[in-house]
């Protein structure tokens, strides 16, 4: 291992293609923790919905960011990323190896490519005035205003974005900074293997229609009514996020269990889809491994040749 740069490696992947199995095998056998980074694993109670780690892997394998909050309260990307940052430094200065393992893109990218995220919550009145704004003046208008204040942002962001104009002119006006500024990546000194984990995408959705229907027996209608009955509403984002948010219709009477069991499946595929957009099998930083074809002994196999490698070239190459 290198001193100056301590190890961190990455597996990352699609919903359902087998990331928690070999991340906890890898962690296992070489001495490691694993960091999660899943946008909805954070929520207590949210269990069965979010394919959470079984109570015995949690015990196999200690696992940081799961778990952390109430499904009523905002977690930001920035706060994620700094928990990771938290998390993934007292693993090491505790000897042992850091495994980020996830797969909201967002999530991994913000850490291993050291994202510059404005700390700034969101600000609902001024986002209505600024959205006001761009509907009496235009959205020309209102990006006008952005490249004034921000000309870098201005440039970057498309004027028909208008989401993104509002919020790059909602962190000016409260920060008092160009999120242009803030926005800028200072990656972290690790040294970082990227591992990636793929599947044939029918046996893939196969394997996803499998785990929802397991989801189902394991009682995920049950586990969102005790979450309604808890008190928390259909309009936050952990209650309407993916199988939450179609199980709701199913209890609000909108729709039959079966429609909404199939609603569940189809948004998982569009998720999926959305899933390797963020982790592309072309991209040269990451080890692919097809879970098919290839076993996790192969990707311990390859995670082990990395760190004891004397070179930083990683890879199957240099392992082979």
């Amino acid at each position: 291992m290198s001193e100056q740069h301590p190890p961190l490696v990455l597996i990352a992947g699609p919903t359902a293609v087998g990331k928690t199995a070999v991340g906890i095998h890898i962690a296992r056998a070489l001495g490691g923790e694993i960091v999660s980074a899943d946008s909805r694993q954070v929520y207590k109670g949210m269990d069965i919905g979010t394919a959470k780690p079984a109570q015995e892997e949690l015990i196999q394998v200690r696992h940081h960011l799961v778990d952390i909050i109430n499904p009523d309260v905002w977690l930001s990307l920035a706060d994620f990323q700094a928990g990771a940052y938290a998390a993934i430094d007292q693993i090491l200065a505790a000897g042992k190896l850091p495994l980020l393992v996830g797969g909201t893109g967002q999530y991994v990218k913000a850490v291993i490519e050291g994202w510059g995220i404005p700390h700034v919550p969101p600000h609902p009145a001024l986002r209505a005035d600024l959205e006001t704004f761009a509907d009496i003046y235009g959205a020309t208008a209102l990006h006008a205003w952005l490249a004034k204040v921000d000309p870098a942002a201005g440039q970057s962001i498309d004027w028909r974005n208008v989401r993104r104009v509002v919020r790059a002119l909602e962190v000016y006006l409260i920060s008092g900074q160009p999120i242009s500024v803030l926005q800028t990546r200072r990656p972290r000194p690790y040294r970082i293997l990227q591992i990636g984990l793929t599947r044939d995408r029918q046996s893939l959705y196969q394997r996803v229609d499998a785990r929802i229907e397991q989801m189902i027996d394991c009682g995920l209608v049950e586990e969102v009514e005790r979450l309604v009955k808890a008190g928390y509403g259909w309009d936050l984002p952990s209650m309407s996020s993916l199988g939450y948010s179609e199980i709701g219709a199913y209890l609000r009477g909108e729709c039959s269990l079966d429609d909404a069991v199939a609603r569940i499946k189809h948004d998982t595929r569009v998720f999926i889809r959305k899933q390797y957009n963020w982790f592309r099998l072309e991209d040269p930083r990451m080890v692919w491994f097809d879970l098919e074809r290839e076993s996790p002994d192969m990707v311990l196999g390859v995670v082990r040749c990395w760190l004891e490698a004397e070179n930083q070239s990683g890879g199957k190459q240099a392992c082979n």
